[in-house]
């Protein structure tokens, strides 16, 4: 299904459909792709920031395993993928622990929404907590269905990048201006990025549970099955 233009819309029917999409993709993950031993949860609040999705681990958990899901250790294959190792010796002992009454949370998945960009203040409150998760060893991917504002006229991407790597470039296509990032946060922080444009296909993307270790959201299946479940009202509505 091609992706739609949710800027055509008013931001809280988007955000009726971010709810139930993240509730898709917490189904699909707890069903399949994490190992044993972790749990995908919907909006749970960490400390005073709120998570749209969660991956929790719980006390022993495996990476592989026969039952559930076994993590993939391969390189993600994407179209960018960046390194950042500026922060690698910084002091282990400031790291900041998240836990979760489940377990460590290990991981989260953020979609952008409208109000994520609205002014100065909510822009720097997302990706701050972004960074501030990256910096803690929780690995993160962030969905971004909008195309650039004035806040970030490059894309999600690089304004969450460049706390890390200011001066790194990163091109974005007009026509491909929706940006989806993983990243992978163990001290030497990478970067997997996939540009997409209206009308094209969602990507797989890989979601670290580990340091090097992932498991593929299928982000295209998720939002088809979203849509299907959307009022009629509203799709009509995104299709113009």
């Amino acid at each position: 299904m091609p992706m739609h233009d949710w800027t055509q819309v008013p931001s809280g029917l988007f955000h009726h459909f971010h709810q139930l999409w993240c509730g898709e993709l917490s189904k699909v993950l707890n069903r399949g792709p994490l190992p044993e031993g972790y749990s995908a949860l919907v909006e749970q609040r960490s400390g005073t920031k709120e998570l749209d999705l969660l991956a929790i681990e719980e006390r022993y958990p495996q990476i592989t395993g026969e039952e559930g899901g076994t993590a993939l250790l391969t390189q993600p294959k994407t179209r960018v993928i960046q390194k950042s190792e500026r922060e690698y010796y910084a002091d282990k002992a400031s790291r900041i622990v998240i836990r979760h009454h489940l377990g460590k949370i290990v991981a989260f998945i953020e979609i952008v929404s409208p109000g994520n960009k609205h002014d100065v203040h909510s822009f720097a409150d997302f990706t701050s907590k972004i960074v501030e998760a990256i910096r803690s060893r929780v690995h993160v991917l962030v969905i971004d269905l909008f195309p650039p504002s004035r806040r970030d006229p490059l894309g999600i991407h690089k304004a969450i990048w460049q706390s890390f790597e200011e001066d790194e470039p990163f091109e974005l296509e007009p026509q491909q201006n929706r940006v989806m990032a993983s990243y992978d946060a163990d001290g030497v922080n990478t970067a997997y990025v996939e540009t997409v444009g209206l009308g094209e296909a969602l990507p797989e993307m890989p979601l670290f549970i580990a340091p090097g270790a992932h498991v593929l959201v299928p982000l295209e299946a998720t939002y088809n099955r979203t849509w299907d479940d959307s009022p009629k009202a509203l799709r009509r509505l995104v299709e113009g």
